[in-house]
């Protein structure tokens, strides 16, 4: 096994790339060496703030010390930037969604098995203390055969906080491909991938407004559906009830509970890599279990990456990969098609279940 460092090139510099950035230093595996995005200024302002070098995208695709591009541009852009980074012979490693449509990602994913490159996507939370806890419980029996359970991620709308929300109510947004890949992604680790889908879909409002920064009060269309329910049958028997929202001002669903034959399982929230795992045995008391596994005790939002430079060194599947990527984004489109058309969809992909992450920590410090 290599443990020579990976060179990595951020490409966008929006929000999301300082999480990033902030847990790099925990994974030795990585040199994040670089980044871009059309915006000059914002690259040269997170070049400076993390010790970067701050390049033109096309510069840093030539770079030959780059072997993965980290895609953090908004998801209409994750397929076109993807397919200049293969081309390029560069891995990637995009933010979720995959894609905004299948066929986008299967374009994506042809180009990456023609260049011979890897393709990876978050979320990686599913990588984390909570979510790896809670399916190895599953995966030892102790709620038996899992038959059914529900997944909730009910929010107000993201114009409330974000100075910049447009994207999230455009295809390839709303709650559903904004969130959903952490819920599903959580459920297929856990329970295998989706058969067959049914959904509902609709839109409590036509636009929404802005709440803060300098575009507080400007309008925002909505081009996408922001309240979703699914009833998504797995292939393992399983059926699950899922309803992603932006419009629920409040509610106190766990975000997911699985119930098994013998015991029910509430699994923390997917978006973070921690968190409480609970199981009952009855209806009344819910016992917390030993988190076992490392990375929970922080925000290690590149733990995905670092476990695919591990894997190219090693030569062994990576995780968080393009197979399970591409089966969430069919399940989505699926749902939402499905509350299009009124009609249930068979899902045609399938996905291995990723290899369980070590009890102790893998792939460099486990603090924060």
């Amino acid at each position: 096994m290599s443990d020579r460092p990976v060179g990595v090139g951020i490409i966008g510099c929006g929000f999301i790339s300082g999480a990033y950035l902030k847990a790099a230093p925990n994974f030795p595996i990585l040199r994040v060496k670089s980044c871009a995005d059309l915006s000059l200024e914002a690259a040269q302002a997170k070049a400076a703030e993390f010790g970067l070098v701050a390049q033109s995208i096309e510069q840093l695709l030539a770079d030959p010390e780059i072997e993965i591009v980290l895609n953090l541009t908004t998801p209409q852009a994750h397929v076109p930037v993807g397919l200049q980074a293969i081309a390029a012979g560069k891995h990637v490693h995009a933010e979720k969604p995959l894609a905004v449509s299948v066929a986008e990602g299967r374009t994506l994913l042809d180009a990456a098995k023609a260049r011979g490159v890897r393709v990876g996507s978050a979320p990686d939370t599913f990588l984390g203390a909570g979510q790896q806890t809670a399916r190895a419980l599953i995966d030892a029996g102790r709620i038996g055969r899992p038959v059914a359970g529900t997944a909730f991620m009910m929010v107000p709308g993201h114009e409330r906080w974000h100075p910049n929300p447009d994207f999230y109510y455009a295809k390839g947004g709303g709650p559903l491909f904004d969130m959903g890949p952490y819920y599903l992604t959580t459920l297929v680790n856990m329970l295998g991938p989706v058969a067959r889908v049914t959904g509902t879909v609709s839109a409590a409002y036509t636009e929404r407004r802005i709440a803060s920064g300098p575009r507080a009060g400007q309008a925002v269309p909505v081009g996408t559906p922001t309240h979703i329910t699914g009833t998504l049958a797995f292939a393992s028997g399983a059926v699950v009830t899922m309803v992603m929202s932006f419009d629920i001002p409040a509610h106190r669903h766990a975000p997911i509970e699985i119930y098994g034959e013998t015991a029910s399982l509430s699994v923390p929230d997917p978006n973070t890599f921690g968190g409480e795992v609970l199981v009952s045995v009855d209806r009344t008391e819910w016992k917390a279990e030993a988190t076992g596994h490392a990375y929970g005790d922080g925000n290690y939002r590149i733990i995905g990456v670092a476990d695919l430079a591990h894997a190219i060194r090693e030569n062994r599947p990576h995780r968080a990969n393009a197979e399970l990527a591409f089966h969430v984004l069919e399940v989505m489109e699926a749902v939402e098609r499905s509350g299009h058309e009124g009609r249930t969809i068979e899902i045609e992909s399938r996905c291995e279940r990723p290899e369980p992450m070590p009890v102790e920590p893998a792939f460099g410090r486990a603090a924060a």
